[in-house]
């Protein structure tokens, strides 16, 4: 079944950069905010200052889709929610199954962000037997037993695992081998999958470790300042910076 890929992106015939991709649900996010506040047109400044990326970048993203916004308007607002939905599939609905309801997985059940961004969760499943009917989130839990059924019944294509480590990898074989095509891996593992499949990792600890790592250093160079006159310290800030006030990639000797 796997043969040792981790991730493949997908081929998109419009050629959209999987970095433009990643960054349509941010714009979404945004638009949708203002949409609900019934804000008309929105400038490229406001809504990347809102996505929290540059104006520039904004822009480009918008001339792969084909809007290019109006000068002095700006973009329409309910148009762009529409056009970025349905690029991202979202104007059709997804069913979704979740595998692994531990206190994770039935969080994930739970949310209620799933129905009004275009899935459905269409089944959970679990390998504990004590769990089998027992509804979460209103719905009945199914046992793993059962997984290549409730795939093919539901016409599921998108399955999000959230079991421990170990079951992740035979639990994405079966999802794969039932036709799954698109997998959300939130257990601590890397999963390999054959050519045709996506897998997206959200794993919780490596991001809290690198906010760890960002916070250490903060803490180091304040330390470092504490310990300096004013001027030296002003004097340190304009040595470490490169002439557009980066820090260089690489200090001098």
């Amino acid at each position: 079944m796997a043969t040792g890929r981790t991730h493949r992106p997908a081929t998109r015939s419009r050629g959209i950069p999987e970095a433009t991709v990643a960054r349509l649900p941010l714009y979404l996010r945004a638009l949708t905010a203002l949409s609900e506040r019934s804000v008309p047109t929105v400038s490229s400044e406001e809504l990347a200052a809102a996505a929290g990326v540059n104006s520039a970048k904004l822009r480009k993203d918008f001339s792969y889709l084909g809007s290019y916004g109006t000068r002095g308007v700006g973009y329409d607002v309910e148009y762009l929610v529409y056009q970025i939905s349905r690029e991202l599939g979202l104007t059709q609905d997804w069913p979704v199954v979740i595998v692994g309801i531990g206190n994770l997985g039935a969080a994930l059940a739970n949310y209620g962000g799933f129905a009004s961004r275009g899935f459905r969760v269409a089944a959970l499943i679990d390998a504990d037997p004590a769990l089998a009917g027992k509804p979460v989130a209103g719905i009945p839990v199914q046992h793993t037993d059962d997984l290549e059924k409730i795939i093919k019944d539901n016409g599921v294509s998108i399955g999000v695992i959230a079991t421990p480590a170990g079951a992740a990898q035979p639990v994405c074989d079966r999802l794969v081998s039932a036709g799954v095509t698109s997998i959300l891996n939130f257990a601590p593992t890397v999963l390999s999958v054959p050519d045709g499949v996506d897998v997206r990792k959200v794993d919780l600890s490596i991001e809290l470790q690198i906010l760890a790592f960002h916070e250490q250093r903060k803490a180091g160079e304040e330390a470092l300042t504490d310990g300096l006159p004013a001027s030296a310290a002003t004097a340190q800030e304009s040595t470490d910076q490169g002439p557009d006030g980066d820090v260089p990639a690489v200090m001098p000797a």
